[in-house]
């Protein structure tokens, strides 16, 4: 595990804390790696009994990396698809998916405490929690069609298992931006709290106290009812997202948006 994610445990609980607040703890390769190590860990850890996952500093998370959307801007060049459709060792997800399905793999409860900017990246890894508390000023966001992509971290299963098929398709076709209060009435988020960290924390120190074997036995079966295909679902997403990176309109997303102009796309072929 690196710095980019720290962990400790107290009395069953584990505070899990995205630790990038300079750049409000965008995702980067280290993130991505630092995010399934520690889940990994926690999963290991039978003292472990619920788990809260938070950002430090201004943000939940803000998304992916920006430098890595410069760079893509400047020479038009994405890696292949089948660079991102190959899977983890052993499992259904590559590494980005991974980091943020490890929580729902987590036999453990895991709750997400929002504030600031969850976004992109950022929102599909508190979509991988069991329950998100919110600031009600926060803001959420499926980002990823400001670039030309589409969520490609497992986001498209959570959304039409939290918000329904048509809330999901309108969140993510037009990337707009909701509060924490707005996201409660979606189904994006539990429910909202002025300081969700403590809110989160006391709610996972009442899980603690109920007896770890009922608690992961119901956290099983309730994702066990809610899990269709997850395999395919997520192989999918990697196929799409390999097919639109690098493309004439993806590089063209990102170029306006830094130009900070309106784009210019050509109609698909």
């Amino acid at each position: 595990m690196t710095d980019r994610v720290t962990v400790h445990v107290h009395e069953g609980v584990a505070d899990v804390r995205l630790n990038r607040p300079d750049k409000l703890n965008a995702l980067d390769l280290a993130m991505f790696e630092a995010l399934a190590q520690a889940g990994d860990a926690l999963a290991a850890d039978a003292s472990v009994r619920a788990v809260v996952l938070s950002g430090e500093g201004r943000a939940f998370c803000a998304g992916l990396d920006f430098a890595g959307f410069a760079a893509m801007a400047g020479d038009g060049a994405g890696r292949r698809a089948d660079d991102i459709t190959a899977r983890e060792p052993g499992r259904i997800t590559n590494l980005g998916q991974q980091a943020v399905h490890v929580w729902r793999e987590l036999p453990q409860p895991v709750i997400a405490a929002v504030h600031g900017h969850a976004l992109g990246g950022g929102l599909q890894v508190a979509l991988g929690a069991d329950i998100r508390i919110v600031a009600p000023d926060a803001r959420l966001s499926v980002l990823e069609i400001r670039w030309g992509l589409v969520p490609d971290m497992t986001g498209t299963a959570a959304l039409i298992r939290l918000v329904g098929e048509d809330v999901a398709k309108e969140l993510t076709f037009t990337g707009r931006r909701v509060s924490g209060a707005d996201a409660v009435r979606l189904g994006l988020a539990t429910r909202t709290a002025d300081d969700p960290h403590s809110a989160a924390t006391e709610l996972a120190r009442e899980i603690a106290a109920n007896s770890p074997e009922a608690v992961r036995g119901a956290k099983r079966l309730l994702n066990r009812a809610a899990d269709t295909d997850l395999a395919g679902q997520f192989l999918e997403e990697s196929r799409t997202l390999g097919a639109l990176r690098g493309s004439p309109n993806q590089v063209e997303a990102v170029r306006a948006y830094f130009d900070k102009r309106p784009p210019a796309f050509t109609d698909p072929a």
